[in-house]
């Protein structure tokens, strides 16, 4: 029995409807809006454990509302377009969504997906490949180098100062943390970080790098994640 509560924001009253009677047969609980400066101020004042979000919607769009949440929260994000452009997507995770489908989809495929990002969520499931190294340290704490990885909070420090880090930087540098030492292409870090066949090229795993990599250079750690040239990338420790 699902008691996770879900934000629908949609312009279009007869999208929000469909989605939010498939999310409730799944025993999700929703609530709807049209437009994104009512669901942000609902969530500043109630916040939900996930967001489906149109890009195209008046008064506040989806990108904007992404951008906003992200400032202080990472709640899941999904973000939906009636657009299937390359540089939608791109520009969607980049401003910290979870995940990207566009319309016109199958209801059924949504509800997958967000039942996919949730699981995703578990500290536990961070890696299937790496349970017996995490079985070695305790459930909570992950090292490596000066970086210390609490996954039951889903926090960074690098010594006491926090590296403050989106769902999807935490989840790729994590994941690596976890397997050091292995080197891994794009095309499995995308697996590993969406959990589905990614349509598209893999310059979203680039751009996590690139911005995982300042934000640890910015807090003097020497971790770092090396490019294996002509395969992908891997963290060393």
């Amino acid at each position: 029995m699902n008691n996770n509560l879900i934000y629908v924001v949609d312009d279009e009253q007869n999208i929000r409807d469909l989605i939010c009677a498939y999310l409730k047969k799944e025993s999700f609980e929703t609530r709807s809006f049209q437009d994104g400066e009512i669901a942000l101020e609902a969530f500043k004042s109630s916040p939900s454990d996930m967001l489906i979000i149109d890009i195209m919607m008046p008064v506040m769009d989806g990108y904007s509302l992404c951008r906003k949440i992200r400032e202080f929260s990472n709640v899941p994000i999904i973000m939906v377009s009636a657009r299937d452009e390359e540089i939608d997507r791109i520009l969607g995770l980049e401003l910290g969504s979870d995940d990207y489908i566009s319309k016109p989809f199958s209801p059924r495929e949504l509800v997958a997906r967000v039942k996919t990002v949730f699981r995703r969520f578990k500290p536990e499931q961070v890696s299937e490949l790496a349970h017996e190294q995490l079985i070695e340290q305790t459930s909570n704490k992950i090292t490596c180098g000066d970086i210390s990885i609490f996954t039951d909070e889903r926090k960074v420090l690098k010594e006491r100062s926090e590296i403050v880090l989106t769902n999807k930087e935490y989840e790729l540098l994590s994941f690596m943390v976890v397997n050091k030492n292995k080197a891994f292409t794009r095309e499995q870090l995308v697996s590993n970080l969406w959990g589905y066949e990614y349509i598209g090229d893999n310059r979203s795993i680039d751009d996590l790098v690139k911005k995982v990599r300042k934000k640890l250079s910015e807090k003097g750690s020497s971790l770092e994640i090396t490019t294996v040239w002509g395969y992908g990338y891997k963290i060393c420790g």
